[in-house]
């Protein structure tokens, strides 16, 4: 996995994730490992569907550890941001494009941040819209160029911390 920068989350947030990480690690991992064994038990491995099952769950496992513990080295815990209007990882962002009457509402962060069933969508600070608006204030226009090299503008409606 290549590195992408700074994941903002809360303690909340970073708790929940280790809790997964210790239970991926832990008897997850020694469950599929025990139904690879027993199904390697039985037999010929080409035509043994109960393996490649456990295999192919395997591969999923191990791609969420992976994936958890490179966001862990990218982690950045703290609380939730002021409430200042100022655009940052952990704000609930409204905006809109100029010349569009209809907000649209991001949160600007990780997605792992977002409670479940909450379909918020999620920006990263990254993202195209993410890095231009970072730092910027409520009632501000900004201009960045989109992934086709239009540039698109829009204003910042609503900054607010995202709460659960």
């Amino acid at each position: 996995m290549t590195e992408q920068g700074t994941i903002w989350l809360t303690q909340d947030a970073y708790n929940k994730l280790q809790a997964e990480l210790d239970e991926l690690r832990g008897p997850i991992r020694q469950q599929v490992i025990e139904r690879i064994s027993t199904a390697r038990d039985e037999g010929d491995l080409k035509e043994n569907g109960g393996y490649h099952a456990a295999r192919e769950e395997q591969g999923k496992v191990e791609g969420r550890i992976a994936q958890l513990e490179d966001m862990f080295r990218r982690a950045e815990v703290g609380e939730t941001p002021p409430d200042d209007g100022v655009v940052e990882p952990g704000m609930v962002v409204t905006y809109r494009f100029v010349g569009d009457d209809d907000p649209e509402v991001f949160l600007l962060g990780a997605r792992e941040i977002k409670e479940d069933g909450d379909d918020l969508e999620v920006f990263s600070p990254q993202s195209p819209l993410g890095s231009a608006i970072h730092g910027r204030k409520k009632g501000e226009t900004v201009a960045y160029p989109a992934p086709n090299g239009k540039e698109l503008k829009v204003e910042i409606v609503d900054a607010k911390p995202y709460k659960r």
